[in-house]
Formats: C-alpha cells, structure tokens, sequence
C-alpha cells in the first residue's frame, strides 16, 4: 500500500480530524507509513492557515511514540507560497527536522481562488495566471521537497476541467515542469482531483507524462486527506495511473531525503 503523504488534521483551519483518527484510519488501510502535513500559509487573508508550531510538533513527537511499531508517522507541513515569504519560508523550513515539506500555491495576487467571488475573471484567465504565479513562487522560494497539487485550481472552475488541458497551457507548464527539475524538487499527485469529482488526480495524466519526457523521476503520492475516510483517497487508480504513465517507482521523504519505492 502506498504511504499517504499529504493529510490534515485539527490543526489545519479547514479540518477538525484528531491526529489519532488519521493514523487508526492509515493502520485500518494497512499502511505502514504516513506523513501528517498540517497547514501553514504565512500571511493568509482573513488569518486563516496559521500553525502553532510549537504545539503541534508536540503532538506529533506523542503520536509517533504512540503508535511506535504499528505505524511509522513522519513529521511534515504544508506550507503556502506567496513570491514575498521567499526567505520566512526558507527559515521556517529550517526551524525543525521536518521529514517532508509541501510548498503549495493557495493563494493568486493574495485571493484565494476557493471563493471565485474575490476572483472575477474567466476560467481560462484564472488557470493561467496560476500557473503563472506557481512559476514565480519556484523561482522566489525554497526549502520544500515537494510541489503540493499542480493544476487544483481546475477544481474550482465555473466550468473545472472543461476549459483545461495540458495543451492550452503547455507553454507554461513546461516551464514549472523544468524548474522542479533543475531544482531537485518532487512533484506530488494529489488524488483530491478524484474526491472532488475532476476524473483525474492532480496533476493531470499529460503533465505527468510530460514531466517524465522531461527527465522528472520525483513523484510523491498525497491524498490530502481532511478527514480520516479520504486516507488514501483513490491511491489504487493514482497507481494505475502512474504505471500507465510508464512510472514504476515512487518517492516519499525522511529526513528531507528522498527514498525512491517500487509502486
């Protein structure tokens, strides 16, 4: 079973999932790993997505003690970029031993794209300035092993996946692809795409097949999980998907070293 990467729990703004249930969900799976990733965005309007750091890296030494021997829970975040954080991020990042950080792009000249009443614009002009902003953010940030959820922005799309492709924004997306990979950074599949109804985990398949035809070898696998029922979320049809994709490995993070597992 593949190890879930991406959850949420309590500590998340937009999650109320004890840390307990999240893992008593991953031993029910028969997972052997998990990776808890709670929300930090740094500067969120309204003063959502904060972390008590402090805090919550306690209860996370407490779970692992926990479940020692049924369960290995490594320690992670998942950090909000904004191009401005650039070196807040790269302190934080430093500021524990984090096995896995997620860096993720929630926010689109400070609106989050969630509430498309703060976003006026077609879709198409929403995708693409997306993923122009997940450009400048590869470019302005570090710290992070990951990039969190590609192309979640279709989910929400008046019209989500209809005005998307991999070919309407190839241009732009090539370039993302080429800076993971200069920069050593994992691109994750987030199997939400799934759970919110997109018939693809993010990112789509043609990206995936195109990073790899770039060179891309690091995947991680996340089911961003806000409650303990969507651990795992669709991993069986992210493995197919990978497989068909011509992918035979994955990759999780310990230690902020990335170790490479046979799917």
């Amino acid at each position: 079973m593949i190890a879930d990467c991406h959850m949420h729990t309590g500590f998340s703004s937009d999650s109320d999932a004890a840390p307990e249930a999240m893992a008593a969900q991953a031993v029910k799976l028969g997972m052997e790993r998990i990776c808890i990733t709670d929300h930090f965005d740094m500067d969120y309007p309204g003063g959502e997505f904060q972390l008590d750091t402090d805090v919550y890296w306690r209860k996370l030494e407490e779970l692992r003690e926990q479940y020692g021997g049924k369960l290995e829970i490594r320690r992670g975040v998942e950090l909000g970029l904004q191009p401005h954080l650039g070196e807040r991020i790269r302190e934080y990042a430093k500021s524990r031993p984090f096995d896995y950080i997620i860096g993720s792009v929630h926010l689109v000249r400070g609106l989050d794209p969630y509430d498309r009443e703060q976003y006026p614009g077609t879709d198409g002009e929403l995708y693409r300035e997306y993923f122009q902003c997940t450009l400048e953010n590869l470019r302005s940030t570090g710290g992070f092993q990951a990039l969190g959820h590609l192309d979640y922005v279709v989910r929400y799309g008046y019209t989500k996946e209809k005005e998307y492709s991999y070919a309407a924004y190839g241009e732009l997306i090539d370039e993302i692809l080429r800076e993971l990979i200069h920069r050593g950074i994992a691109l994750e599949i987030n199997s939400g795409g799934l759970k919110y109804g997109l018939g693809f985990a993010n990112p789509h398949p043609d990206v995936l097949r195109r990073y790899r035809e770039l060179g891309g070898e690091l995947l991680t696998v996340g089911s961003d999980a806000h409650r303990p029922e969507h651990v795992g979320y669709g991993f069986r049809q992210v493995r197919d998907m990978l497989l068909d994709c011509g992918y035979a490995y994955y990759t999780e993070f310990s230690g902020g070293k990335p170790v490479f597992l046979k799917l």
